[in-house]
């Protein structure tokens, strides 16, 4: 296992699994339309399976990774797919035996040359690396301030890491052919017990927790009701992604 891999999720494996939004069906069928070979797709960083499920049935075969055991352990999906222990910088597959990699939220954890090293590795000729991610939720225009209090609550709790999510990835040095990307979006329709879930599988609100003994959900929560109405109500929630795709070409890897 990576010695620099920071846990952050395995206190929350069991939330996180259950709370996060499910990716915009067209994502999929975008990577699909993308990849020349159907084959076999890696999935570093997988967590709980949440985009798993759904790259299942673009491939043959999904070789769905992460180096957190509490998280493999809360990870499930069809028969085509294998969760395995691993990290994002060294994985088990073969040289040049891969037709996709596809990295969802995840790609800030990782040690970035080592990582895009190891796609250059597996990844075929002709085979694309695909990241994204999404960024803060976007609530109806009624309910933005009350969640205000219980944003800047736990603001100082994120790992140092989410900035990258923030500034969508802008920085990295990708490798290979760069590929014009559509514009995605998370949406959902949530009760009020949904979302407030949501904020508990947060990093952020764990660390929270442990430093100051007080869950920050729980204290805001009665404000948040406040605004929602009637807690059985769904509301519309949103959540602007980011896409990154890149083409490796028969030379190998050419960063940006």
């Amino acid at each position: 296992m990576n010695a620099a891999f920071h846990d952050h999720f395995s206190a929350v494996a069991a939330q996180y699994a259950q709370a996060r939004p499910e990716y915009p069906r067209d994502l999929f069928g975008w990577i699909e339309s993308l990849v020349l070979v159907h084959g076999l797709a890696w999935e570093p960083g997988c967590g709980s399976g949440q985009a798993t499920r759904d790259l299942a049935p673009v491939f043959d075969r999904v070789h769905a990774t992460d180096p957190s055991a509490s998280q493999i352990a809360q990870a499930h999906g069809p028969s085509n797919v294998k969760f395995v222990v691993e990290p994002g910088e060294a994985t088990t597959l073969a040289d040049a035996s891969v037709d996709a990699v596809c990295v969802a939220q995840a790609l800030h954890w990782f040690d970035q040359s080592r990582f895009f090293a190891e796609c250059d590795r597996v990844l075929k000729p002709g085979g694309v690396l695909f990241a994204w991610g999404y960024q803060d939720m976007i609530a109806p225009d009624d309910l933005e301030a009350a969640l205000q209090p219980f944003r800047l609550a736990i603001e100082s709790y994120w790992p140092p890491e989410r900035r990258m999510i923030d500034q969508a990835y802008r920085d990295f040095a990708f490798p290979f052919e760069w590929i014009a990307t559509p514009v995605f979006e998370l949406r959902a329709e949530w009760t009020l017990a949904r979302m407030l879930g949501y904020f508990s599988s947060y990093s952020a609100t764990k660390r929270y927790i442990d430093a100051n003994g007080v869950d920050p959900v729980a204290t805001h929560a009665p404000a948040i009701a406040k605004a929602w109405g009637q807690p059985d109500a769904t509301r519309v929630l949103r959540w602007p992604m980011f896409v990154h795709a890149r083409r490796k070409l028969e030379d190998g890897c050419s960063p940006d």
